[in-house]
């Protein structure tokens, strides 16, 4: 039989899916998997949000405050997933990953870093969640709890994923009929 490399990305997916016993936080697409996380955040309502969220940039480079509501729970979400695939990151390396281009005028542009507090106010909402905890060498590290969770929202997704693969399918088939 041929490798699963040569089958295509999603059937490559199903492959390991079937063989490799699960589906991971790496298997999936990452926008997915944050916006799936954050509902699930939302819904368990433990996730506990700082009054300042309506009014707050995210860096001192933004002009204003994010439009979504329910920003937090996606910063929150995709903070955890940055610590589930490098353990051991803290506050000031996040920092430079969401930080971004300040417009500087007719001046070059220069990187400034995201806001510390928001990160940080974050990152104690997932330790006090017990999805994270703190790294014995400084930084975050995932818990079993919040790999666990993280994984069975990824196998959600996945598996939605593969339903819409399989309708889109269908519906060429349907078409090639025609």
């Amino acid at each position: 039989m041929a490798s699963y490399q040569s089958l295509g990305p999603i059937k490559e997916h199903i492959y390991k899916e079937k063989h490799t016993g699960g589906v991971t936080l790496k298997d999936v697409e990452s926008h997915m998997w944050v916006k799936e996380f954050a509902a699930f955040l939302k819904k368990s309502g433990k996730l506990t949000i700082p009054k300042w969220t309506d009014i707050v940039k995210t860096a001192t480079f933004k002009e204003l405050p994010p439009k979504d509501n329910d920003w937090y729970y996606i910063r929150s979400a995709a903070l955890l997933r940055r610590v589930y695939l490098r353990q051991g990151v803290g506050t000031g390396s996040l920092r430079k990953i969401y930080g971004g281009r300040i417009n500087r005028g007719s001046a070059p542009s220069h990187h400034k870093n995201a806001s510390a507090s928001v990160i940080r106010h974050a990152l104690k909402g997932l330790v006090e969640m017990k999805l994270i905890a703190n790294h014995p060498d400084g930084g975050r590290m995932i818990t079993s709890a919040g790999r666990r969770d993280a994984d069975r929202i990824a196998s959600q997704v996945m598996s939605a994923s593969q339903v819409a693969v399989e309708e889109a399918e269908e519906e060429v088939a349907i078409v090639a009929e025609e």
